[in-house]
């Protein structure tokens, strides 16, 4: 049972950007062409949901490694998929001194875990363990294909909101009694997008909660990911990646944010922040609620 009900909470998240979506598909042609961008955005998710870890290995350059390369990952992983029941996800090894982790791959059994060398260096196999186990999770948890429908409902949005700034501008169409306010249009239009990408990372950052409680689990050694996450906080500020649109992509599936820190709202950010992160894996551990 998850003591913070992040379950309930992604659930809660997908309903308010479907019924964003909804209100657009009314407000458009009382919805007559909402499917057509539906249609195209359902495409354009299931071909990076189905090669999404190529895309992402793709993007951080990484390279398979063999048990002899990398002994303590093999280690690890093999013991952790064991106990879960699941199979042996492909290994790999980014080329950067930026300390990071992330998992991708549609299913268990076409997953792929990707450290970069700066995590390697960086952590104790005590602290990698605690990393792999989150990473892990969130191949187990389908949170691949949690973060891939919400970024097709969020594209169809931004395509459908970019036809409600058209029909604004020229007045809708159709004739007065069924031409909607181009106000509204307008509104929307402006609105819509940035409702659906704020709901996008509230989504991306209840999973990251639920990879820690669940890798927690799966390791039975929360203070392990605790002392890692803070190690990361720190080496991720000191080594942060480019932000380049391959690498923002795939930003999401790194266990720590890996660009330099922005002065924004949380609201903003894919990742929650790491001492929320670490509140709550420290009440795991001591049988508390983080307040």
């Amino acid at each position: 049972m998850h003591q913070h009900f992040n379950g309930l909470k992604t659930a809660a998240l997908f309903g308010a950007i479907f019924a964003l979506l909804l209100a657009m598909g009314a407000v458009i042609g009382g919805g007559r062409y909402i499917w057509v961008f539906a249609l195209i955005g359902v495409a354009m998710t299931a071909y990076s949901y189905w090669n999404s870890d190529k895309l992402a290995i793709r993007a951080m350059h990484a390279y398979p490694v063999s048990e002899a390369q990398a002994p303590a990952m093999y280690r690890i992983v093999r013991e952790l998929s064991s106990r879960a029941g699941q199979p042996m996800p492909r290994l790999y090894v980014s080329p950067t001194q930026a300390p990071n982790a992330f998992a991708t791959g549609r299913n268990p059994s076409h997953a792929a875990v990707c450290c970069t060398e700066g995590i390697l260096g960086l952590l104790d196999e005590r602290e990698l363990r605690g990393v792999l186990g989150h990473e892990l999770m969130h191949v187990y948890n389908r949170d691949i294909l949690t973060g891939s429908v919400a970024a097709a409902v969020g594209g169809v949005i931004t395509s459908v909101a970019q036809i409600l700034m058209f029909a604004g501008m020229f007045g809708g169409g159709g004739n007065d009694e069924d031409r909607p306010n181009p106000l509204a249009l307008l509104a929307m239009a402006l609105l819509a997008p940035f409702a659906a990408m704020v709901i996008q990372m509230a989504i991306s950052r209840t999973r990251e909660y639920d990879a820690d409680e669940d890798g927690s689990t799966l390791t039975g050694d929360p203070l392990a990911l605790a002392s890692a996450l803070r190690k990361l906080e720190a080496g991720t500020a000191r080594a942060p990646l480019a932000p380049t649109p391959a690498l923002q992509n795939a930003s999401h599936m790194m266990i720590a944010n890996p660009f330099r820190a922005q002065d924004v709202s949380k609201l903003f950010s894919t990742h929650p922040p790491m001492a929320e992160r670490i509140a709550r894996l420290e009440a795991m551990a001591y049988g508390y609620r983080a307040r």
